[in-house]
């Protein structure tokens, strides 16, 4: 109804598969953290089971956008069967999108691949953004609190201002946000999740054009924020609002025009090299500033 393309998260290994659960079952911590387990049942799992169980999904469901295989770094699974898995799933949905960790080549948590031929489509650090914009494609992935899975002990709930900056971040270096949720056992949305989307869905009815459609800038990353870019227009994020309201920019910045995104557009100045901005933010979390470049410079 929404529009949402339908995609799959999917471990390498089945926790309780006799086959696979000695790296993990019941020692699933243990097995994460040594890299020396082995289990000589792990390749009849992966033909066997793993790899028939993928191309069930990809073979009964219907177009499937994404699937986001987790837990390569298990001593068991090997370079030679990432390839293999990324192979056989273009073979039966070719556009579909795979995430890096089909394969071996991820530098951890970094979620980038280390040199070398390794398959997967984009990179996936994980609770962390690049300082800099990447030359591939990359999402980062985050949790609301501390915790993957539902865990109602773990009130350790990102602000809504981190989540927005986050998001505005990751967008300004080419990246894509990935928000985990983890409901309970019945399905259900924890509130306090709940009530963190509502305000980054407030926030993107106001600025989704700074969002949607944009790239990284070609612009360094300022001090007061970050930049996002569609065409000959770059909009400045700006998380910390100056005490005198002068928005220094980019020396490279030629400015045609500026307006306020959350303001109906309303006409900001350009004085002594900076942006004449209203005495308030336009946004607790992040106010917007459109910048139409001048036609000679385009992006």
């Amino acid at each position: 109804k929404q529009g949402i393309v339908f995609c799959l998260y999917h471990s390498i290994t089945d926790w309780h598969h006799p086959q696979a659960q000695s790296i993990f079952y019941p020692d699933y911590n243990i097995g994460q953290k040594d890299q020396t387990k082995s289990n000589p049942e792990f390749p009849k799992y992966f033909k066997n089971y793993l790899k028939p169980q993928v191309g069930e999904l990809l073979s009964n469901y219907g177009d499937i956008g994404v699937i986001w295989f987790d837990g390569e770094w298990i001593a068991d699974y090997t370079t030679e069967m990432g390839k293999e898995m990324y192979d056989y799933i273009l073979d039966l949905q070719p556009n579909t999108i795979v995430n890096n960790r089909v394969d071996k080549g991820r530098n951890g948590m970094a979620g980038f691949n280390v040199e070398g031929n390794f398959v997967g489509d984009f990179g996936t650090p994980e609770k962390e953004v690049p300082a800099t914009g990447i030359d591939e494609d990359w999402e980062a992935c985050f949790t609301m609190n501390g915790s993957w899975g539902y865990k109602p002990s773990d009130l350790n709930w990102k602000s809504d201002t981190l989540l927005i900056q986050s998001l505005v971040d990751i967008v300004s270096k080419g990246g894509n946000f990935l928000l985990n949720i983890g409901p309970d056992g019945l399905g259900n949305v924890p509130e306090e999740s709940v009530v963190r989307l509502n305000t980054m869905g407030e926030w993107m009815k106001e600025n989704e054009e700074a969002i949607y459609g944009a790239k990284a800038s070609p612009f360094e990353k300022p001090e007061w924020g970050v930049y996002t870019s569609k065409g000959n227009v770059v909009y400045a994020h700006v998380f910390d609002w100056p005490e005198d309201g002068k928005l220094p920019l980019n020396e490279k910045v030629k400015v045609k025009s500026a307006t306020l995104l959350a303001s109906s557009g309303s006409n900001i100045e350009w004085v002594e090299g900076a942006l004449q901005l209203p005495v308030q933010p336009t946004n607790k979390f992040v106010s917007v500033v459109k910048i139409v470049l001048d036609q000679e410079q385009p992006l």
